[in-house]
Order: C-alpha cells, then sequence, then structure tokens
C-alpha cells in the first residue's frame, strides 16, 4: 500500500491553504479603510451658502419679476420691475455708478503700479512689512468712519479746506470728484496688496536678458514687464470696480442723495422716501447689480489664471 499522498488524494483542506508565508503576508499586510468622499468635508460649508446666499438671491429673483403684495391684483408675474430700473433716476444712477467705479478704479491702478513697485525693490525689510500692513489696514477702513474723517479734514468746514481756502478754488467734498477721492483712500491701498504677489513674480533674469540684448530700463517695462503684468493690472482694475461699485456706507454717510448712486436708489426704494411701493424696482436694481458683478467676475476670473501661468 503506497503512503504517496497525491493532490487528487489529499484533502480538500490540504488542497486549497495558501502556503505559511502567504497566510503570514496576508496577515501583515494592513486593512484598507473606506475613505469618506471628498465633498463631505465641505457639506456644512455648502449648505452654510446655500442658504445665506441662495435664499436671499432667490427672493431677490422673485421679487424682480412680481408684483408687490400691496398692489391691487395681488402677486403676479410681471417685467415692470426691470423696465422701470432701466428707465429714468433709476438709470441714470446706474450709469453713475458705473462711471465713478470705473473712474476710480482706474486711478487706483495707475497710482498703486509705482508704489507697489517701491515696495518690492526697497532695500529695507521694514519698508516693505510697514507699507503693506498700512494698505491692509487702510484698504478695509471704510463706511461712515471714513466719511466722517474726510468731512472733518476735507469738508466744507474741514481743517484742510479752511486752510488751504479750498473752497474758493471751486472744491466741493460732496461731488463726484470729492467722492472719488474718497473711494481712492481705500482702492489704492487694495491695489497695491494685489499688485505686489505679481511684482514678485517677475525674475530677475528677465531683466537680465533684456539688458544683455540692448534695451534699457524703459524697454524692459514696455515689451517684457507690462505685458506679463497685464493679466494682473485688468484683473486687479475689474477687481477694484466691484468694490466701489458695491460700497454703500460710505457715500450714504457723506454725500447721500447728491451723486446719483444705484445703492443710493435702492435705499430710497425699501425705505420709501421719494415713492411708496417701490420695494420690487430695488429687487429689480439689486439683480442689475448682481448681473454686473457676476460679469465682473466673470472677466477677473480667466485673467487671474493667466496671470498666475506666468508669474507662479
Amino acid at each position: 500500500m503506497s503512503t504517496d499522498l497525491s493532490d487528487a488524494g489529499a484533502p480538500a483542506a490540504v488542497r486549497i491553504a495558501p502556503p505559511l508565508a502567504s497566510r503570514e503576508r496576508s496577515a501583515a499586510r494592513p486593512r484598507r479603510r473606506r475613505r469618506a468622499p471628498h465633498w463631505l468635508g465641505v457639506a456644512p460649508l455648502l449648505l452654510f451658502a446655500a442658504v445665506v446666499f441662495g435664499v436671499p438671491t432667490a427672493a431677490m429673483v422673485f421679487g424682480a419679476f412680481t408684483t408687490p403684495a400691496t398692489a391691487p391684483e395681488g402677486v403676479q408675474a410681471t417685467g415692470a420691475n426691470m423696465s422701470a430700473s432701466m428707465q429714468g433716476a433709476y438709470l441714470t444712477a446706474l450709469i453713475g455708478s458705473v462711471k465713478l467705479s470705473a473712474v476710480t478704479a482706474l486711478i487706483a491702478t495707475g497710482c498703486a503700479l509705482p508704489i507697489a513697485y517701491t515696495v518690492v525693490t526697497a532695500r529695507f525689510r521694514f519698508v516693505r512689512e510697514a507699507v503693506l500692513t498700512a494698505s491692509g489696514v487702510l484698504a478695509n477702513f471704510g463706511g461712515v468712519a471714513l466719511a466722517f474723517a474726510f468731512v472733518a479734514t476735507l469738508g466744507n468746514a474741514g481743517v484742510v479746506t479752511g486752510r488751504f481756502d479750498l473752497t474758493e478754488h471751486g472744491w466741493s467734498l460732496y461731488s463726484f470728484t470729492g467722492l472719488s477721492v474718497v473711494y481712492l483712500y481705500f482702492l489704492i491701498p487694495l491695489m497695491v496688496l494685489i499688485l505686489t504677489p505679481s511684482l514678485d513674480g517677475l525674475r530677475t533674469q528677465w531683466r537680465e536678458a533684456a539688458r544683455n540684448n540692448g534695451a534699457n530700463a524703459f524697454r524692459y517695462w514696455v515689451h517684457v514687464a507690462l505685458p506679463i503684468l497685464t493679466p494682473a493690472l485688468l484683473g486687479g482694475f475689474v477687481l477694484l470696480f466691484g468694490s466701489a461699485f458695491a460700497a454703500y456706507a460710505t457715500a450714504a454717510a457723506m454725500v447721500g442723495s447728491s451723486v446719483p448712486l444705484v445703492t443710493m436708489q435702492i435705499a430710497d426704494a425699501l425705505s420709501g422716501n421719494v415713492l411708496v411701493d417701490q420695494g420690487n424696482v430695488a429687487l429689480a436694481l439689486s439683480l442689475d447689480m448682481v448681473v454686473v458683478a457676476g460679469l465682473v467676475t466673470a472677466v477677473h476670473l480667466p485673467l487671474q489664471r493667466r496671470s498666475a501661468r506666468w508669474l507662479d
């Protein structure tokens, strides 16, 4: 009788049992844990954004295309609110806001570029830190406090106005020019903060290569630096435009309705200072502002990506 056990005659447990080394490796191998979906971590933020931004936006859109509840026919769909928001004083205010935002953003961009370049090329570190710290503070200084500071300084009875007799030279703080000066107070520091990282991204090799090819400083800026910085400059301009376009508290505390602005018209329509039951027209004006802000964002994002492609 043969004692040799082949695979055919061996028990099933013996045939299917893996080698000892394989069993030890399997036991030593850690088990993979199932990871939670990536979106689960931001779910609370998405829910918060949907409630805080989605609900007011839906209410705004609904009110912009419906009649007020106090109307004789009740709440009905209509396009009269949007039509009214693009006519008369409302259209004048919208154009005034666009004009003020464009002018102040353009001036702030031109003034901030040399300041930011001086900060980047400064030999002493404390100069950079001091300017950037001051810019961060001034860029967020606005509202009633800023209006009061300018009224006390450059108002009709302000210290600087009385010292230099600015009123006799045609100066008025409560005008388009005066409001532009106030807006530049926080727009220029904001643009300095925006342009400083872009100027830091300009490589010294580019300047040296331009110099080796016979280009002076002017040609370097015209043919090398400014073309590279153009997306950042345009993106910053668009961002400043949106910031000035949405500003309300400073203008409301300083000039009121003397300068036509869309934010002032929205406040007057909601409070009923001029006409009653114009709340839905105010919502239509708000929707116009959202459309302008959306266009600004649509222009800003591709410019930001294009700038990052060169300067990162």
